[in-house]
């Protein structure tokens, strides 16, 4: 009789356990504690997750990038009669609101007899409009060749969005003397993409300034895919 009582008890506690969790016994109502479950629950993830997410342009006192330049290792050198009088045209993304007050250049070589006028960087918003632009920058290419800011003529307030930092030179240089420091991508810096959005392009030539508009659809990649492309600019 002991055998055939333990043996009945313990059946009818394990079918209570069972059904318990069949049921998913929860405490709505009841006071009853939730029945817990074998499946483990994944934590959600923060927006800005925790790993290492490689360098970033605030690390080095910067506010955007063209990219890390530890990576622009790479010179490009342009004849000026390839590229004198073209306005090149460089995309770079904004993902939050700034004050734009600098554009940095990595000037990797220079030519001491060089002659230079009319040379300027600049700001175009997305749809071709000058936002900003600097003084004639040719003394500043003539000396340290180094990675360098360029002050605007004025600071603006960047929202979020496409703009293109433009640069025009003028002159006469010699070919690989004056030189920017560069990504070595070459032709494939355009992969995927077409007018108005070129990341590398030049537009009109003959320029002596920045015009206040420029029609992007006319981006070209002539001069680009000749070697002058991929140059590394920073903002700050």
């Amino acid at each position: 009789m002991r055998t055939r009582t333990t043996t009945a008890t313990t059946g009818l506690v394990t079918a209570l356990a069972a059904l318990l969790v069949l049921t998913g016994c929860t405490g709505s109502g009841s006071g009853r504690p939730a029945a817990s479950s074998s499946v483990a629950t994944v934590p959600a993830q923060s927006g800005g997750g925790s790993g290492f997410e490689g360098p970033r342009p605030q690390d080095q006192n910067l506010l955007a990038w063209t990219g890390d330049p530890n990576d622009a290792g790479h010179v490009t050198a342009q004849s000026s009669a390839g590229v004198g009088g073209r306005v090149t045209l460089v995309r770079i993304v904004l993902r939050e609101q700034i004050t734009w007050s600098n554009v940095w250049l990595g000037l990797a070589g220079i030519d001491p007899n060089a002659q230079l006028a009319n040379c300027y960087l600049g700001v175009y918003d997305a749809t071709g409009t000058l936002v900003a632009t600097t003084p004639d920058i040719s003394p500043q290419l003539m000396t340290d060749a180094i990675a360098k800011p360029f002050a605007l003529g004025k600071p603006f307030t960047a929202a979020p969005g496409t703009y293109f930092i433009a640069l025009l030179l003028n002159g006469t240089w010699a070919t690989n003397g004056l030189t920017l420091k560069s990504t070595g991508a070459g032709i494939s810096v355009n992969a995927g993409l077409a007018p108005p959005n070129l990341r590398y392009s030049t537009l009109l030539t003959g320029q002596t300034s920045l015009p206040p508009r420029v029609n992007l659809v006319e981006q070209s990649v002539s001069t680009i895919n000749t070697g002058w492309a991929s140059q590394w600019y920073a903002v700050s």
